[in-house]
């Protein structure tokens, strides 16, 4: 049995999925790693072609997307590690990224969910994550520490608890997240890696960002590319997220805030910005609230 799986989701990006798989096989070719990509929403096999670069690959493809949450499943499903890394497709690590994350974890039992360092690609002196606040449970807003800080080896050494891990790069125990269970599926799309952490934390685990290493990851640092997708998403997510986390006295505190200051607030900056084609969107999320319940698997957005 591999000591660790690593676990990574295509979806349509063959070519940065080859970088991912040419970076694993580069600076993790020395460890006792099993490697599962699951091929998500594809009529495509693909097994052939990525087997030429990581011939040990284990291979899984759905016909369905699943989104984040339920590509990751699917493969957690089939791990066979003792530890379990999440790695977006669109990452590339660096040499002592498995030992480091492995060391921390070996050194504290009371760590649930890990993240490393998390570095633009593009721009690899600027830092993504090195962190996150807790959650304000009655706005549903925290704050990512480090982001747009130019990198200075001012993380280097820490290694502390945080509020939430960043769902680019993320390792647990195999037998831990058996006891706090798989990732919600009824997000689909974001803050399903803010709900996993809460669900470690309510088992007695701590959340941890070590800078001792470190990882690249491709996603743009522009704040921009609104899409219709993106904003139904993380309106109905946002609301949803509070809804699975906290009590009925809160949810009714935030969603008042959330639906008479917020959604609001974000209509008029989508007016201001001449971008009426996502007005909608932000009502459709909050609406999806008030007729599904928590726990539904009702996405409300044909994907």
């Amino acid at each position: 049995m591999s000591q660790i799986t690593i676990i990574t989701v295509n979806f349509k990006q063959i070519k940065v999925t080859e970088d991912f798989l040419e970076s694993v096989l580069q600076h993790a070719c020395n460890e006792d790693i099993e490697l599962i990509l699951v091929d998500n929403g594809t009529t495509e096999d693909n097994e052939a072609y990525f087997k030429k670069i990581y011939p040990d690959l284990v291979y899984i493809r759905s016909d369905e997307n699943l989104g984040f949450a339920g590509g990751n499943n699917l493969g957690i499903r089939a791990a066979k590690g003792e530890y379990i890394l999440l790695l977006n497709n669109d990452t590339e690590i660096t040499e002592n990224l498995i030992p480091v994350l492995l060391k921390e974890m070996e050194s504290r039992p009371d760590i649930g969910l890990i993240s490393p360092l998390i570095l633009y690609h593009e721009n690899p002196k600027v830092i993504q994550y090195a962190g996150f606040t807790e959650m304000n449970y009655r706005t549903g807003r925290n704050r990512g520490i480090g982001n747009m800080e130019i990198d200075e080896g001012q993380y280097y050494q820490e290694s502390r608890q945080t509020g939430y891990c960043h769902g680019a790069a993320m390792m647990c125990r195999k037998e831990d997240l058996e006891k706090a269970g798989l990732m919600s599926e009824d997000f689909f799309l974001y803050y399903e890696e803010l709900d996993w952490c809460d669900k470690f934390k309510k088992i007695g685990k701590k959340i941890w960002f070590t800078g001792r290493t470190k990882i690249y990851h491709k996603e743009s640092m522009s704040v921009g590319k609104e899409s219709k997708i993106k904003t139904y998403f993380m309106t109905r997510n946002r609301m949803l997220y509070i809804r699975r986390n906290t009590d009925i006295i809160n949810t009714i505190i935030f969603s008042a805030y959330y639906i008479c200051f917020a959604c609001p607030k974000q209509v008029l900056v989508y007016i201001f910005k001449n971008r009426l084609d996502l007005v909608k969107w932000v009502f459709k999320g909050v609406f999806w609230n008030l007729t599904n319940s928590k726990n539904s698997s009702k996405l409300g957005f044909k994907i």
